[in-house]
């Protein structure tokens, strides 16, 4: 299993990232029992959908992860479902979504009178249920409840490993979230904890209920025993270096700053 990072700008888009985007992929074997890659898509924010083009298919996914409606997260589903639709052999069967409540509304909101009418036809959209982990192919997607000022989901994406044969492996995606009972359960025993960290300990204190700090995630990541720390949703006028060293200063196992195109594998 290998994690794909399309995005990694915090709140906008920066000159060098796009808004938050995320590829997990797998080989394992489909219904008929050959070996296929298997996509799941978490979030696609503001200028995602090209390196998505760049490192996966759009048109073969099989099933989008929504953490929460804000538009650095969600606002690339549209012109996704544009490209999708309109592509010269045809549209593309719909690819199931899950996200929070409201979901179908808000991406037709979005979309305007244009595309509105054909967002439902290309996006199965369901909702996560607290809890009610979803089973596709070889992925289990597990969804939990994180603190944000919009209903807001982690999520635990469980599936094959590519480097031990016979073994699982686990990554956890924060979404948006400040520090709060979901994100530990979220993070317990990952072996990658993909966490945001928009927020500079003393600059931001006052700000709570919104994002985690460097040194936030990294206590998240020690008490849930996480195998390795992947800080993203960096904010442009933040020093990332100053994120990472919050981190590793209560985190002693590995950590990396997102970057565009980095790849994990698992």
């Amino acid at each position: 299993m290998k994690l794909v990072v399309l995005g990694c700008a915090g709140s906008f888009p920066s000159a060098d990232a796009a808004a938050s985007g995320y590829l997990v992929q797998v080989q394992a074997p489909g219904a008929d029992g050959v070996d296929r890659i298997w996509t799941v898509l978490l979030d696609l924010g503001n200028g995602a959908l090209g390196p998505l083009q760049r490192y996966g298919d759009p048109t073969a996914l099989d099933v989008i992860a929504v953490s929460h409606l804000h538009a650095d997260h969600v606002a690339d589903l549209i012109v996704l479902n544009v490209l999708r639709r309109y592509r010269p052999e045809g549209p593309c069967d719909p690819v199931p979504l899950y996200g929070p409540a409201g979901t179908a509304e808000r991406l037709a909101v979005m979309a305007g009178k244009d595309p509105a009418t054909t967002v439902s036809e290309q996006f199965d959209v369901r909702e996560w249920v607290p809890g009610v982990p979803v089973v596709v192919g070889p992925f289990t997607l597990e969804p939990v409840e994180v603190a944000h000022p919009i209903p807001a989901f982690g999520v635990r994406v469980t599936g094959p490993s590519s480097i031990e044969p016979g073994r699982s492996a686990t990554i956890a995606y924060t979404g948006d979230t400040d520090l709060c009972d979901g994100v530990v359960a979220l993070a317990d025993g990952a072996d990658l904890l993909l966490a945001e960290a928009a927020y500079i300990e003393g600059r931001d204190d006052a700000l709570r209920g919104v994002h985690l700090t460097g040194r936030r995630a990294g206590l998240v990541a020690a008490d849930g025993g996480v195998g390795h720390l992947v800080l993203t949703h960096l904010v442009a006028w933040n020093d990332p270096q100053v994120t990472l060293a919050e981190a590793r200063r209560v985190f002693t196992g590995p950590v990396d700053l997102a970057t565009p195109g980095a790849v994990y594998e698992l």
